[in-house]
């Protein structure tokens, strides 16, 4: 009799042990709020047609260093059916641009530059590659180039395919010797365009004396561990890991949109027609070959995965790469992107451009850091909430859904969790100054 009161007893524990650690999870604010993520990815990911494979896309949420939420959807290469996870290399499209600025402040922390000087003092080796030295010209400096705020306007040759599909970041430049007037007086517009981020990989280059893509890891990537990623060229595409393609619906709309840095101008790809008898997916490829202005690096040709970029953020914080000072320089409110009549990318209110970042104020949210990027089949979004140190990528391999809604959704999921509150300052100061001037 004692034994089965014993027994008894045992199980009784056992069972409201089990039944409190239920309702703890379930009461979970995070790991609901996860749950509620997933949710969301697996819907916007529902099959067009259970026969065939689709692209999709690979999802990270962190909170300091801890990941909460590291996840694939879909295939990155669909004629294969390799899947998706967080080691998957997407083209993080205009994401890219945040590297080359932070390479341009780390070369005026070196003393190279002054990014509030004339273009035309970073050094005598770039003037050949400016237009004629004169007014309002000399009034561009490096600053207005990383905020979009140049009034250089985006008068690329587009009659010539096989120079808009393969064109170098200096042959993309070629066109600016020539211009003979400026959209805006540098600095009083915003306006997104690629190419000025095309004369930063000039100034790179001329000022380091290194090439691009070596000062890039060199000075960037290797800090970071970054240690796989890398930008493409034709000589790097067997060499990026777990490569994903980018794909778009065969019957899918390409123009240009408010949430897309498609270049205005740019040819619409028009995906090979398969014949009816013929299984196929809906979607096709579209990447390098069938994108323009796919081969550029310093506006929007790195190879990254979700797991490296994490490293990125994490070095940001950190002031590995960059000393404090630079960093919120770069994350502070320099050109006001709401309302610009010049460019309808990311044009919503309280949105403004640091230098190579995307700034958000958005009501009842702290500040945001953040990019977006798209480049063929690719549509990316990175975000950054510094006083939460919580990040949030989005890496796809198809443009067929709404970036912008889902991306609401998810800020809203992780408010509601408590994540967005900002940290208690002594957990969110970052080390001191970890870099050095040469």
């Amino acid at each position: 009799m004692k034994k089965f009161i014993i027994k008894s007893l045992l199980l009784t524990l056992t069972i409201a042990a089990m039944t409190a650690c239920s309702e703890k999870k379930a009461a979970d604010p995070i790991a609901d709020a996860m749950q509620k993520v997933d949710s969301l990815m697996v819907d916007r990911y529902t099959p067009i047609d259970t026969m065939f494979a689709e692209p999709g896309g690979a999802v990270l949420i962190m909170k300091g260093d801890s990941i909460l939420f590291d996840k694939g959807y879909g295939c990155s290469d669909i004629a294969r059916g390799y899947k998706i996870d967080g080691n998957t290399f997407f083209n993080i499209a205009s994401c890219s641009k945040q590297f080359s600025a932070v390479a341009i402040l780390k070369l005026a922390e070196e003393g190279k530059l002054d990014i509030q000087k004339s273009i035309y003092d970073v050094s005598p080796l770039v003037t050949p590659y400016l237009p004629k030295k004169k007014a309002p010209f000399t009034d561009i400096t490096p600053a207005h180039l990383m905020s979009h705020a140049s009034g250089i306007p985006d008068t690329r040759p587009r009659t010539d395919l096989n120079f808009m599909l393969k064109c170098t970041d200096m042959q993309s430049i070629e066109y600016m010797k020539g211009l003979k007037e400026l959209n805006f007086t540098p600095g009083t517009e915003y306006q997104y365009i690629n190419p000025t981020f095309q004369l930063l990989y000039l100034f790179i280059e001329k000022l380091s004396g290194m090439s691009f893509d070596d000062f890039m890891k060199e000075k960037l990537f290797t800090p970071a561990k970054m240690l796989s990623t890398l930008y493409f060229s034709e000589e790097n595409e067997s060499k990026i890991p777990n490569m994903a393609h980018g794909y778009i619906l065969e019957d899918g709309n390409e123009a240009a949109s408010v949430d897309s840095d498609k270049p205005a101008g740019a040819v619409n790809y028009e995906p090979e027609k398969k014949s009816d008898d013929t299984p196929h997916s809906k979607f096709a490829e579209c990447d390098y070959g069938e994108e323009t202005f796919f081969a550029t690096k310093a506006d929007g040709g790195l190879y990254t995965s979700t797991h490296e970029f994490a490293n990125w953020i994490k070095a940001m914080r950190d002031n590995k790469i960059l000393p404090a000072r630079a960093k919120e320089e770069a994350w502070s409110l320099v050109n006001n992107v709401s309302g610009s009549k010049f460019s309808t990318y990311q044009n919503r209110d309280n949105t403004f451009y640091g230098y190579g970042w995307f700034i958000e104020q958005q009501p009842g949210f702290p500040k945001k850091v953040y990019h977006t990027g798209d480049n063929g089949g690719f549509q990316i979004y990175e975000g950054y909430f510094p006083e939460a140190d919580l990040t949030v990528l989005v890496f796809e391999n198809r443009n067929d859904k709404d970036r912008w809604d889902l991306v609401r959704k998810i800020d809203q999921i992780l408010k509601d969790a408590g994540l967005t509150e900002p940290i208690a300052k002594e957990q969110s100061e970052a080390p001191a100054d970890t870099t050095k001037t040469e």
